[in-house]
């Protein structure tokens, strides 16, 4: 069985990205408009609450850097390169707040 080895940086306070494939060309400047595959998932208990790779759900477009998605994604993805696969950690300051995100039924931080 062969191992993948990551490449793991902290991207902020807050915000952790494991490399899991190389994309190319360079990353994206605040308000340009990407599209991305996503899964989100509690760390502890570690469980999938969605996925855009899910039934019905398709890739996600959003302007990067402008606050239009939580924190956390703007700054990991302001990182990353066309095609580029990685995993990131996203604290709840970050991401939904300690409130969660109702819709889904999930308090994120307790």
């Amino acid at each position: 069985m062969s191992r993948v080895l990551l490449t793991s940086m902290q991207v902020s306070d807050g915000v952790r990205k494991e490399l899991v494939r190389e994309g190319s060309g360079p990353p994206p400047r605040a308000g340009d408009e990407i599209t991305v595959h996503c899964t989100g998932s509690l760390n502890s208990p570690r469980k999938k609450f969605w996925s855009t790779k899910d039934p019905g759900q398709k890739p996600f477009t959003f302007q990067v850097g402008l606050g239009k998605v939580i924190k956390g994604w703007d700054e990991g993805c302001l990182t990353m390169a066309q095609g580029e696969i990685a995993r990131l950690t996203i604290a709840g300051y970050k991401g939904y707040g300690e409130q969660g995100f109702s819709a889904w039924g999930y308090p994120f931080c307790q």
